[in-house]
């Protein structure tokens, strides 16, 4: 795929392997309101369109209400912030691809609908030797994933075409937001989506390993 000068990521589930820590903070979060926890296969369906939604999903029948998400918001942010790196960690071989394409002059970007100020530390944190011409997570007043808008802002912000532009990400999420922008997608099977879901979206390519999306930018 030559003439590939922007590669757009999502966070969860593609460059990071975050679940065990979501989990844990919507657990605590539900704890402390009185609910029930959630195992964490069950968190993994429930991410991927931000945390409103994560906390909706986690509540159970009867309680799935703004108001009740209101009521637990404020422990699931004081949680994850405190421990939003204890087991997350890149996913083997992603530092490699990415240092390997910035080296190839192509421009990095993250697309993310966790939180923005989350997104920057995580990003920060683990690939500190990296410049991403954009890190965006979900800000207020900003539309999340599936809608557009973020990729629409980060092709503005790099001044790369759609036509030049790759999308990588792990959902049905990211599969959307990518037609919706009108760029190429790649999908991940090392997140939280199977292959099967991921495929029935007919992205562009499949990735089993990050070197795969290595070959495919050359």
């Amino acid at each position: 795929m030559a003439g590939t000068a922007l590669v757009i990521f999502d966070l969860d589930g593609t460059l990071l392997d975050t679940i065990a820590d979501l989990a844990a903070a919507a657990n605590a979060a539900l704890q402390a309101n009185g609910f029930p926890v959630r195992t964490q296969e069950e968190c993994q369906r429930f991410v991927g369109n931000g945390v409103t939604k994560l906390l909706e999903r986690a509540l159970p029948e009867g309680h799935k209400t703004m108001q009740d998400v209101e009521k637990i918001r404020p422990a699931f942010f004081a949680y994850y912030d405190e421990h939003l790196m204890d087991v997350t960690r890149p996913y083997p071989g992603m530092a490699e691809l990415l240092d390997g394409l910035q080296k190839r002059g192509v421009k990095l970007a993250v697309a993310s609908n966790k939180y923005q100020s989350a997104t920057e530390r995580l990003v920060k944190h683990f690939f500190p030797n990296l410049s991403f011409c954009a890190v965006l997570g979900q800000r207020e007043g900003v539309a999340v994933k599936p809608d557009p808008a973020i990729v629409n802002e980060i092709l503005w912000v790099s001044g790369a075409s759609r036509e030049d532009t790759l999308y990588v990400g792990d959902s049905d999420v990211d599969m959307q937001t990518a037609h919706n922008a009108g760029v190429r997608v790649c999908a991940v099977t090392w997140g939280f989506r199977s292959r099967e879901e991921l495929a029935s979206f007919r992205p562009d390519f499949m990735a089993d390993r990050p070197a795969d999306i290595a070959e495919m930018v050359a």
